[in-house]
């Protein structure tokens, strides 16, 4: 999953949600220079990667995706499936996503010397242009895979992957609500675990 599913799974704790954003950035041997709650953030974002890589209903989706975005596909679901809780968050959550999303937003900027320089001057692009409440809408999501675009060396199908979620949504929808319940009883299970 990307950026908004995997804050909104660090259940409102900083600490996590620091760690869960920044993971993917950080090499192994560099883990340890951070404070245990955050580690325990990293920890869990591979935590949830690696279950959703091998969930049916999310290995269902990507195997729908595979015809034209071929290697991509997994890269393409995590990216609509942030569009898809956003358009589900009244599900998951009592807060409104942009009150999650000014407070995500606060945590990030509060917290920016902690992360890789890359993320660093990341964060100020993603408040700037909300990224968050963007993944909620159509051109948020074309502008999220034109970028990905530009940063492919491999030709890439990325402009389609919006038009493939609309051809399929009822399926791609149905898979997410399948799917998220058990990532959320994942982390969970893992949070009371440490």
């Amino acid at each position: 999953m990307n950026f908004l599913a995997h804050l909104f799974l660090s259940n409102k704790n900083p600490d996590l949600l620091i760690g869960n954003f920044i993971a993917d950035f950080i090499r192994n041997h560099e883990v340890g220079k951070y404070s245990p709650e955050i580690q325990k953030g990293i920890h869990l974002h591979r935590k949830i990667d690696s279950f959703t890589d091998n969930h049916p209903m999310v290995r269902q989706g990507t195997a729908r995706l595979m015809p034209v975005q071929h290697k991509y596909a997994p890269v393409v679901i995590d990216i609509l499936y942030d569009y898809l809780l956003a358009k589900n968050w009244a599900t998951y959550s009592n807060e409104t996503l942009r009150k999650f999303s000014n407070w995500a937003y606060q945590v990030l900027e509060s917290n920016i010397r902690l992360m890789p320089e890359r993320l660093q001057k990341r964060v100020p692009k993603m408040v700037d242009a909300d990224w968050l409440m963007a993944y909620g809408t159509e051109k948020g999501m074309r502008f999220t895979f034109e970028k990905m675009s530009d940063r492919t060396s491999f030709p890439s199908y990325f402009d389609t992957a919006f038009d493939q979620l609309l051809e399929d949504f009822d399926l791609f929808n149905e898979e997410f609500n399948s799917f998220f319940p058990d990532v959320i009883e994942v982390v969970k299970i893992e949070l009371s675990q440490k």
